[in-house]
């Protein structure tokens, strides 16, 4: 790994639970870069959360009815959207002031 690229790894790993914004070395829609919160760095990708799942359907459990036939369709994605970025793509990175 260069020290450039082992830099910037460095220093996106002070801002996991941060809200950042990954530019990639890539075209078309992708190329406006990835928003989300950045939930991990290692040396060969960086995640985001980059959408939330939805709240439950009924936080009472089964106050609201039978629990039978549960299907994550039917109660939405229950963790979100993670984007995995491979390390050698990115190319630059913004974050909040603080």
């Amino acid at each position: 790994m260069d020290k450039c690229v082992c830099t910037v790894l460095r220093d996106l790993c002070h801002y996991i639970g941060q809200t950042v914004t990954i530019f990639t070395a890539s075209g078309g829609l992708s190329g406006g870069g990835f928003t989300g919160v950045l939930i991990s760095v290692d040396d060969k990708f960086i995640s985001l959360l980059v959408s939330v799942g939805m709240p439950p359907a009924c936080p009472l459990g089964s106050a609201c009815g039978s629990n039978e036939g549960f299907s994550l369709a039917e109660y939405g994605n229950p963790v979100g959207t993670i984007c995995d970025i491979p390390r050698n793509a990115i190319v630059g990175f913004t974050h909040h002031a603080f």
